[in-house]
């Protein structure tokens, strides 16, 4: 057996441009999202305070999956990540449709983020119709995009930030109306209101389980510093450091701050389209709390588009790097940049300007089930490969990851059961279950594609050792 050691990371051709500090955040950022500013009203209505619970059981099985795609990555840290593990544990199809169902997923996400990002500055502007609020991001997140991956984390820094301040300043002011009772919320504000109104489970555990997919929802994009390996200046240090702070960002900024809101204001009051946190501010009294909070809902918003282009690019390149896109796609640009696959990316998440004219209102929890579905599916794909990782490292035919999993393959497998346990959800929820109707039609395009690239290329379709590898002997 092989000591543990590091495979030296690939050059890919891009820019190792990412710090520590822009790993962190967009790690922070990843898991800090729209899902939980606003998703998280509708979802307390449902589950009343048991949401709490729900969000942290979500939590441990998302650093599982974090765990298990950071022992993979260290193993060998390329910026297909997942899509490439895919490829080398499970096969070329696995690979091919993993990739471009991520691709699917960020392309819809910011989609529906645009035309949220629209909404939100038509709180300030009504005047500017929303087609032009969208368009105008679109254009500048494109640009930005283009110009470096230093400018993309720079930018992804400092959404991270205000979404980070506004909760950590959302959990103080609540734990100082808790404590010293100030504020208009003083008098109702207390810790028995997290049973007081019917219980903790009000509906049911049978209602609060139906939240997971909701929840599931929210922690979309966690896995994006995945992505990032490929372009981090040490990936060795940068990455164990921003998987290993997930569990306390999770518990500071959903159990922590949904404790607190719910604390200060009984479950009962919220529902549907309320943010918590607007809720909360306007309870407790804030000035201007509601515009506050709509800027962060905002570079919530923007920070996922932002995240959508910069991996979207990355992942049609890896596709034509095999082989299973056009060719053009594999080419940088002068900042090294997939200039090209963010600017096709870019079109089609430009679908989104259009359809602010056309989308009925049930459309956004439409897209979002959609995305739900495409990240289940790159979930499902890091674990399984992690186990069949496990089984090569256990027979001596790989080398063993210098960040192993606690546990090995067990939570692995637990994490498995959850997600089959949302999929289930999802299809028991008839507004939700139309996701996976599209994820089968989605199924059968890319199956047609692979016919199609088998025929015409049929060595695309043959199982191939890791090209981008360096061949580092353990020591």
């Amino acid at each position: 057996m092989t000591s543990p050691q590091v495979t030296e990371a690939p050059e890919e051709g891009y820019e190792r441009g990412l710090g520590t500090r822009q790993i962190q955040m967009i790690a922070i950022g990843g898991a800090i999202g729209v899902g939980l500013f606003l998703g998280a009203g509708a979802n307390i209505a449902k589950a009343g305070p048991s949401l709490i619970v729900m969000y942290g059981l979500a939590g441990v099985i998302i650093f599982f999956i974090m765990r298990a795609l950071g022992e993979l990555l260290l193993y060998r840290p390329v910026s297909g990540s997942f899509a490439e593990y895919s490829r080398e544990f499970l096969g070329p199809f696995f690979g091919y449709f993993t990739a471009w169902t991520y691709w699917l997923m960020w392309v819809v996400i910011a989609m529906a983020e645009l035309t949220a990002a629209a909404i939100y500055i038509h709180y300030w502007f009504p005047a500017i119709p929303q087609w032009v609020t969208a368009l105008v991001f679109l254009i500048m997140l494109f640009g930005a995009n283009l110009i470096s991956v230093k400018l993309f984390g720079e930018i992804e820094f400092w959404f991270s930030m205000v979404k980070v301040t506004a909760i950590i300043g959302m959990i103080v002011i609540g734990l100082g109306v808790l404590t010293f009772g100030f504020s208009a919320a003083g008098d109702t504000a207390a810790v028995s209101n997290l049973w007081q109104f019917d219980g903790f489970f009000p509906k049911g555990i049978g209602s609060s389980l139906m939240t997971l997919q909701g929840v599931m929802f929210a922690y979309l994009a966690v896995e994006l510093v995945g992505v990032t390996a490929g372009e981090s200046k040490n990936p060795e240090k940068t990455l164990p450091k921003a998987i290993n702070t997930l569990p306390w960002r999770i518990a500071l900024f959903y159990v922590g701050a949904l404790t607190v809101i719910l604390c200060v204001v009984k479950w009962t009051e919220f529902g549907p389209g309320v943010s918590p946190f607007v809720k909360a501010f306007a309870v407790i009294g804030i000035p201007a709390g509601a515009g506050i909070v709509n800027f962060v809902v905002l570079t919530a918003a923007l920070s996922s588009c932002n995240s959508g282009m910069y991996s979207t690019g990355r992942m049609l390149r890896t596709l034509a790097d095999n082989g299973e896109a056009p060719r053009v796609f594999r080419r940088l640009s002068a900042s090294r940049t997939p200039a090209l696959g963010i600017g096709i990316s870019v079109a089609f998440m430009g679908i989104g300007v259009v359809l602010n004219y056309i989308v009925p209102e049930k459309a956004f929890g439409y897209v979002t089930s959609v995305a739900t579905a495409a990240g289940i599916w790159t979930w499902l794909m890091i674990l399984i490969s992690h186990i069949l990782y496990r089984r090569g490292v256990e027979a001596g035919r790989l080398r063993a990851s210098s960040f192993p999993a606690p546990g090995g393959s067990v939570c692995s497998y637990i994490a498995i059961a959850f997600l089959l346990l949302v999929t289930c959800m999802i299809a028991y929820d008839p507004e939700a279950r139309v996701c996976l109707y599209v994820m089968a039609g989605w199924v059968v395009a890319l199956s047609v594609g692979w016919a199609v690239l088998k025929a015409r290329n049929p060595q695309v379709t043959e199982r191939r050792e890791p090209q981008l590898e360096k061949a580092g002997k353990a020591g």
